[in-house]
Formats: C-alpha cells, structure tokens, sequence
C-alpha cells in the first residue's frame, strides 16, 4: 500500500509555483480531459502559444486575471508508489498567512526560487515558516533553468546560497534544477541537464518519508462525549468520548491519564462505526469506552507515555496573519486541539529580522511578523513543546468578537514565569 504524503509549493511572485504544480499533475498523468480541455481553451483565448498549466491550480477567477496565486489551492494525485496532498500556496507577501496555513500539516515543503533573481526575501521567510513549522523535509526546486540555457554554474551559484540560508536556519535541504514550463526534472530526469546527477521531482517525493506520528506518544483530544440511548438507537447504553487520534496507538486494555484533571483509567472499548477494534493507530477518528465514568469535556485529551503537565503560561513563536498589530495586554482565544479557551499576551518579546535571521527588538507584531510572544491562559490546557510534538505544541489565536484567525503559534516551554531581563531578543525559531 502506498503511503501519503503531504507537501505544500512555496515562493515568491511569479516563480512558477502553479506551473510546477500542473506540469506535475500533467506529466504524473493526474489531469483528468476535461479538465485539460478547458486549461487548453482559457490558454488560447489569453492568446498563448501553449498550454497554462497553471490554470490547474488558479481557480478564482481573481488569480486568473491577476496572474497571481492568492488562494491555498489543494490538489490530490497518486503514482503507483504513493498517494499525494499538495497545498499550491500564495507567493506574494500580502498572502503569506496562507502559506503558513498550507504548511501547517505539510510533510514536505517545495520551494521555488527564479534561477535569474536568486534568494529573495520572500524566499528567506517562507524558508522561516518552514522551519518554524518544524516541515521534515525541505526541497529548493531552482525554476526556470531553461531561460539561463541550462547553465550549471546559474543553478550552482543560487543553490549555494540557499543552502548557506538554510544552514544558519538548521533546515536540511534539497536541491533540484528545474523547468516547469518544459518539464526539466519535474517527472522526469531532463537530458538537458547532464550535469545534474540526482533525482527529479516526482522520484525524491516517493522517495521522502512522512511525519511518523504513529510512533509518538499516544494523544486523544476529546470532540464529543456520546451516549446513544438504547431504546432510540438499538445499541446497548453506553458512555464513549469520540475524537481523532493525533499522535501514537492505544488498544483495549491500556491505560490512559485524563488531562488537566490526571485522573487514571483503562481503555475498555474501541469503537469505529458500530464495529469493535481491538486497537487503533493516528490519525484514525474513533469511540473509545473506558472503565470509570469520568466527566470528560470536549477538548480535554486523553494521553499515555511522557507525561504532560497542564500549564496556564506559555513562551510561544507565533506567525502573526492579523491586520491590526499584536502589543501586551490584547486579549484573545487560544486554540489548542479541541479546546477553546480565554488568553493574553502578556508580552511580545521580539521579531525574526528576515534580513539576517536574528532577533531584534519589537513591542508589537505587524502583518506577517514571526515573532516570540508570552501568554497566560484563563484555564490550563495539555501544552507540548512544538520541537518534540507539531500537534501538541501548536495552536491558533483567535479574535474573540469577530472569530478571525490572528495567528498560528509554536509553544517553546510552559510553566514559563515573566521573562528575565535581557532575555527579549535571546531566542531562536
């Protein structure tokens, strides 16, 4: 059986992420006649030569006029070797909230740089939010290597530079060239490029291996406590907690720490759609029934292995996608897993300079700042740090009047105390 693999294409403006995202579509066989038929019509009434693969994934009506991506486009294809989720996010800076929402569950992220314009600031903060979300795997796909005649030294003098970026950011790094208009290493490796010995594409995305949080230790936020009645259900009364494993397995028989409360108990039940499992594995969505009758809430989490200790402060990097700026003293909802609850920040520590990839000083988070910020919560929640746990150590702000997303954060520790002076600008992502 085929594994998935989730991937989001990143870059700036106009460096061919929704052409790469079709020609990897086209050539991997994954487009449907229709769909080409139509792509081929709306190409020719733009008077173009050829085929825009990128009106594969530039669905609005807004983007196709633009020229621009400015939705997060999801795509899904599979090879014989592997089934795929592709996330074609936003170059442009305005939407880089969206990038950061695409990349939030990505196994992989492909970064795209213009071979002609080299590492771009763009590039140095989407390569951020790449490591910031903690992506496994990062691939610099060097684009347009076909307008510089396939020039190894271009490709050599871009793909050193990203690397030195990369290093500095602790991101391990693949590079590919590439040329999504002509196909250059997207599917298949290109002729045109003899001096390039590694895999294209489409062979290093089989090849890369997910996220494995079924080996992690085993976590159960709870959406929904059910308790079908017998005489208008037929089943026999029960009472069970439903919900969607986030990381690791549990069976009938194990025992399991109810959080924050710390009560103990034994799972008694696995249930999935009226049938009995005698075990089950992230990220399957199950019943489970367990040997006392415990008052469980949703968003509340059922966990074994390293234990948690339930905190009410958090040190956490945030990506901040408001339009109003971030200061001390905002009140807003924090969103961890299943659970809702009351925040404020009672401190912005600083922001990532996208320049130089250090910290400087900022009282307050603008529109697309990375940035490190200190929060006290209303109730305490089950918080991981994001570096051993990207389900457990992230979370969403939320505007409490209006339900907007303000941002989505990265827990760095908890059970943290007010910041020592001098220790504003001493962090990294």
């Amino acid at each position: 059986m085929s594994t998935l693999l989730r991937l989001a294409t990143a870059g700036s403006v106009d460096d061919g992420k929704s052409t790469l995202v079709g020609r990897l579509l086209y050539d991997s066989k994954s487009v449907l006649a229709d769909q080409l038929d139509a792509v081929r019509r709306v190409s020719e009434d733009k008077g173009l030569g050829h085929v825009d693969l990128a009106l594969l994934t530039d669905g609005l009506r807004a983007e196709r006029e633009q020229g621009i991506t400015i939705d997060v486009a999801y795509r899904y294809f599979a090879t014989p070797r592997r089934a795929f989720i592709l996330a074609d996010c936003p170059g442009h800076v305005q939407y880089t909230r969206n990038t950061v929402t695409g990349s939030s569950t990505a196994d992989v992220l492909v970064l795209l740089v213009d071979v002609r314009k080299g590492v771009l600031e763009q590039t140095r903060r989407h390569l951020s939010v790449g490591r910031l979300l903690r992506v496994p795997h990062v691939i610099l796909a060097v684009n347009k290597i076909d307008l510089v005649d396939y020039s190894a030294d271009a490709y050599e003098a871009v793909a050193e530079q990203a690397r030195a970026l990369a290093s500095g950011l602790g991101v391990d790094l693949h590079t590919i060239p590439v040329s999504a208009l002509a196909g250059d290493n997207i599917v298949e490796r290109s002729e045109r490029t003899p001096w390039y010995a590694g895999p294209s594409l489409l062979e290093l995305l089989e090849t890369l291996s997910p996220e494995d949080v079924a080996d992690a230790d085993f976590r159960f936020p709870v959406q929904l406590t059910i308790r079908p009645q017998a005489a208008a259900s037929g089943f026999e009364e029960y009472r069970g907690y439903a919900g969607r494993i986030s990381s690791g397995r549990v069976a009938v028989g194990d025992e399991v720490v109810a959080l924050p409360s710390g009560r103990r108990t034994r799972v008694v039940g696995i249930d999935l759609f009226g049938e009995e499992l005698p075990d089950a594995v992230a990220p399957l969505s199950v019943t489970l029934r367990l040997a006392d009758e415990l008052d469980l809430a949703r968003g509340e989490v059922l966990a074994s292995g390293t234990p948690v200790e339930p905190t009410q402060d958090l040190d956490g990097t945030v990506a901040w996608l408001g339009m109003r700026p971030l200061r001390a003293g905002a009140r807003v909802l924090l969103k961890h897993g299943t659970k809702t609850v009351q925040a404020m920040v009672r401190g912005v520590h600083g922001r990532l300079d996208l320049d130089t990839l250090t910290p400087v000083a900022a009282a307050a988070l603008e529109l697309n700042d990375i940035g490190r910020v200190e929060l006290r919560l209303a109730s305490p929640i089950a918080a991981e740090e994001y570096a051993s746990s990207r389900t457990g150590g992230s979370f969403l702000l939320i505007d409490p009047q209006t339900g907007e997303n303000l941002a989505a954060g990265m827990i760095r520790a908890t059970n943290v105390d007010a910041f020592a002076a001098g220790d504003q600008l001493d962090w990294v992502i």
